[in-house]
């Protein structure tokens, strides 16, 4: 009798910098050398597609994040494994995503302390925020803070782990 197999979520959130996407792309390799049906969704590239989501306000996030949640509805069944790389910052999205997918969400928190994301700054905009030239870096300085979820994740500390540690904890939870 063949095994039924669900589509899972693989929800990275974390800092600007944290790691997320390298994490993803890491895992997507790993996961497709093991024949697993593989989408990546990265959350800077879905938001350049997004019209009218150009700025970080709490109501953009949360609408950026729902839009997410809803393509990932769409596009659950076609795919053993999607990967979601994107902050989410707040909470009540997160939980959005963990109600709608249940025992299939498997949320993963990627984070370093705020020195090492200024040292990394892959990006430039702990650069831009230190010298006042953007005011809304999601955990620097910004009136919108990272909110912790309040259920059992996967933590990731990219400071304390390396790429391939990361990636295996990440499967040995999620297969």
């Amino acid at each position: 009798m063949k095994k039924i197999f669900m589509s899972r979520i693989v929800w990275l959130t974390g800092l600007s910098g944290s790691g997320k996407t390298t994490i993803a792309k890491k895992l997507q390799k790993k996961l497709k050398a093991k024949n697993f049906k593989i989408k990546v969704i990265d959350g800077d590239t879905f938001r350049k597609k997004t019209k009218n989501l150009k700025n970080f306000s709490k109501k953009n996030i949360i609408q950026n994040n729902n839009l997410i949640i809803d393509y990932i509805k769409i596009i659950f069944k076609n795919y053993d494994y999607l990967i979601v790389s994107v902050i989410s910052p707040l909470q009540q999205t997160r939980l959005r995503a963990k109600n709608i997918f249940g025992k299939n969400y498997h949320e993963v928190l990627v984070k370093c302390g705020i020195r090492e994301l200024i040292k990394r700054d892959t990006k430039g905009l702990y650069k831009l925020a230190i010298e006042k030239k953007i005011d809304n870096l999601i955990g620097y300085k910004s009136k919108i803070s990272y909110e912790n979820s309040k259920y059992r994740i996967i933590s990731i500390n990219t400071k304390k782990l390396n790429l391939k540690d990361s990636v295996n904890k990440i499967i040995k939870n999620i297969i």
